[in-house]
């Protein structure tokens, strides 16, 4: 299966539809009536369509196992034809399109199963997904074609070349994969004065996004928090605490964070963590939900 520990759970909707069509009046009416031979239709397919959602991961084999959070069934009859549809709701890390796919499918068989005693030239069509909500793809932003960011490496190992900077690196992918381009790179010391100094260069400048790579830990030389909650005007403790609470659940070393995010005017800090998979994990769960900041 593919691989989803590193994303994070969400509400995830899905609908799904399909056609049943029969070929005379009279098999419409003896589901209306409840007079099929084999018993209610509607009920019956319903719940066959309940126990198909719940075991999808069951028998699609690259479906992860996940909580039903909500399954609805409606049908609508035109002419000879049933209309059925499914919903399916989840709070996880994939989305459920499969699964209400898989639903519908399996009551529109059992509709087929049970009427086909009494009409033998029903057809299913139009298996298909109409709606799908959640995840990241609900979360994109149209940024201007200006806006700028900056990566600000903060570390005396990568500055002495002790270290190689991966997770500045990492960052700047990460941007770029989301239509972030306009990025400025830069490593400096670890002191306050000139992280302090270079803050005020980038508000200046209006620059939208300015990310801090480095300096959260508990090291003598670790300050980027202090720096940057002395800076900012509006702290924004949420975003922290999603990172930490994502982290948490990968390693318990996440509850050493320190990060502090803000905005100072329009500028939007942030700082990271300087191990390389501390940082993409952050910008994980950050990114792109963060940058509704600047559509507030």
């Amino acid at each position: 299966m593919v691989n989803i520990t590193h994303k994070y759970s969400t509400l995830r909707t899905a609908i799904a539809t399909a056609i049943l069509v029969t070929s005379k009046p009279e098999t419409i009416q003896a589901v209306i009536d409840k007079k099929v031979p084999k018993g209610d239709v509607f009920e019956m397919a319903k719940t066959a369509g309940l126990f198909a959602v719940k075991r999808t991961s069951d028998l699609i084999p690259d479906c992860h196992p996940l909580p039903i959070e909500f399954t609805s069934v409606n049908y609508r009859i035109e002419g000879l034809e049933i209309h059925i549809e499914m919903e399916v709701h989840t709070i996880y890390k994939t989305g459920v399109e499969v699964e209400a796919m898989h639903g519908v499918s399996v009551v529109a068989l059992t509709m087929y199963d049970m009427l086909k005693p009494i009409d033998k030239q029903i057809e299913i069509k139009t298996i298909k997904l109409i709606e799908k909500k959640g995840g990241k793809s609900d979360r994109k932003f149209n940024l201007p074609p200006d806006f700028s960011a900056s990566i600000i490496v903060y570390s005396n190992a990568v500055l002495e070349g002790k270290k190689e900077d991966k997770a500045g690196q990492a960052v700047v992918e990460k941007l770029k994969k989301i239509g972030i381009e306009n990025c400025s790179y830069l490593l400096i010391e670890q002191t306050a004065e000139l992280l302090k100094k270079e803050l005020v260069t980038q508000s200046d400048k209006n620059t939208n996004l300015v990310l801090i790579v480095g300096g959260t830990g508990l090291g003598k030389n670790d300050n980027s928090p202090e720096v940057l909650r002395q800076f900012i005007d509006i702290e924004i403790p949420g975003m922290m605490e999603a990172a930490r609470f994502y982290g948490q659940a990968r390693t318990p070393l996440a509850m050493l964070s320190r990060g502090v995010a803000g905005l100072k005017g329009k500028t939007l800090l942030i700082t990271l963590p300087g191990s390389t998979k501390g940082a993409i994990e952050s910008m994980d769960v950050l990114f792109p939900s963060v940058l509704h900041v600047f559509y507030g």
